[in-house]
């Protein structure tokens, strides 16, 4: 259960975060509230999953895939464009993560 309730933080950790432009500095109520909601959810099911996962490697994962969906949202919702660098830059980090969760015996499987 522990990689499902980490599926669950980081997409609402991910519809937070990009709720996070049009909540306009938090001046926008409905921004706002899902900025709110969608952070305690990711917190909470975060909590759940250091139960089964390292800390180490769920935060890995959380922050890796996370910067792959957040630009993924930010291109797609708001035209925010990614040069050669960055998308290289976020083609590492996952790599990254990949390789902890792939190689690495710190994953606790």
């Amino acid at each position: 259960m522990g990689y499902i309730y980490l599926a669950v933080a980081i997409v609402a950790e991910v519809i937070a975060t990009t709720a996070l432009k049009p909540s306009e500095g938090f001046t926008k109520p409905l921004p706002t509230v899902i900025v709110v909601v969608g952070y305690a959810t990711a917190f909470y099911f975060l909590s759940l999953v250091l139960k089964s996962i390292p800390v180490g490697m769920a935060y890995a994962i959380w922050s890796g895939v996370g910067v792959a969906l957040i630009s993924v949202a930010g291109l797609v919702l708001f035209g925010q464009k990614l040069d050669l660098a960055a998308i290289i830059g976020i083609l590492l980090i996952v790599s990254g993560v990949a390789v902890i969760n792939l190689f690495s015996s710190t994953g606790g499987h």
